[in-house]
């Protein structure tokens, strides 16, 4: 156990990106490199269409396309970051700064917090949805991003899981917080570079439904990174979060992409649940916030020029 314990504490991710602190500049491209990689995306699952069975494209292609999304932008970073290691200082993307707690602890913590964030935030979530959907072209476009969702999730819970519950957390944490937010902190105040990055993860997911829930997450991972500087973490936020929605999307019954917690569970139970999941995640934040910072930039490791 203590051997496992060691190796899982000195895991790194993505150490030949440490050298790549993007600012504005380097944040934009980044952006673009991450849509010439859905452009890619795109057109790889138009050739799967043209040589495999669409039902086969349906549920299987996202585990190809997915990941080249995000290719073009992780080839560029690795190679901006192999230029200036020879006379920069890096910052690793994942360090361990878990202050006066432990890992295993603050991994229990990130899970209460993805629970107690998720019912949290269900009722402006809820509140986004009557107000978009009342408008007629929005409710067209919110048909067309649940269908587009239902393909991520309909297909076998498996490759569902693969897709938006590991592939997801491990290349959008890498861009939003492993390199837009690192970045950010090294050149603006922690509250402003916490906000850009929500901001920026809530761009990238590209319609104002999902947007509104990214952002509200992406603060939240935001200030955990901030504080402890460990990837790992906001990836197990952002896993559960998303696994979460992938096992509901697949449970029989009436349970789906457009249900809210609220319709789901009589108010005499919904409110005193809210009220008590929101003191959850107060308490979660609070326990973060007791984390001690070492530089003003936040708890993010420094690697010398090599």
């Amino acid at each position: 156990m203590q051997l496992f314990a060691r190796k899982v504490n000195n895991f790194r991710l993505f150490d030949n990106h440490a050298w790549y602190v993007p600012g504005v500049g380097g944040i934009f491209a980044l952006l673009g490199w991450t849509v010439l990689g859905m452009l890619i995306g795109a057109m790889v699952q138009g050739l799967l269409i043209i040589f495999l069975p669409m039902e086969v494209v349906k549920d299987y292609g996202a585990i190809i396309t997915y990941p080249l999304q995000f290719l073009p932008a992780m080839i560029y970073a690795a190679s901006k970051s192999r230029e200036n290691s020879y006379f920069e200082t890096g910052y690793k993307l994942d360090s361990n700064n878990w202050g006066p707690y432990n890992g295993w602890l603050l991994a229990l913590v990130c899970i209460l917090l993805a629970y107690s964030l998720m019912f949290s935030a269900d009722l402006l979530n809820y509140a986004n949805f009557k107000l978009t959907t009342s408008i007629p072209i929005m409710k067209e476009m919110y048909d067309v991003v649940i269908q587009a969702m239902q393909q991520l999730t309909g297909g076998p819970l498996w490759a569902s899981l693969l897709v938006t519950a590991i592939f997801a957390p491990v290349f959008e944490e890498w861009l939003c917080r492993g390199m837009v937010l690192r970045g950010l902190l090294t050149r603006m105040k922690p509250g402003w570079a916490i906000v850009i990055s929500a901001l920026f993860f809530a761009l990238i997911h590209f319609n104002p439904w999902q947007a509104l829930n990214a952002f509200i997450i992406g603060m939240v991972m935001g200030f955990v990174y901030y504080k402890t500087g460990s990837l790992k973490l906001t990836m197990l936020l952002h896993f559960i979060n998303n696994a979460s929605a992938v096992v509901l999307a697949h449970m029989p019954g009436e349970i789906d992409e457009q249900s809210f917690i609220l319709d789901l569970l009589p108010r005499s139970i919904y409110i005193p649940a809210y009220i008590a999941a929101v003191a959850v995640l107060i308490a979660c934040l609070v326990i973060f916030a007791r984390i001690p910072l070492r530089d003003k930039r936040g708890n993010m490791d420094e690697i010398p020029a090599e």
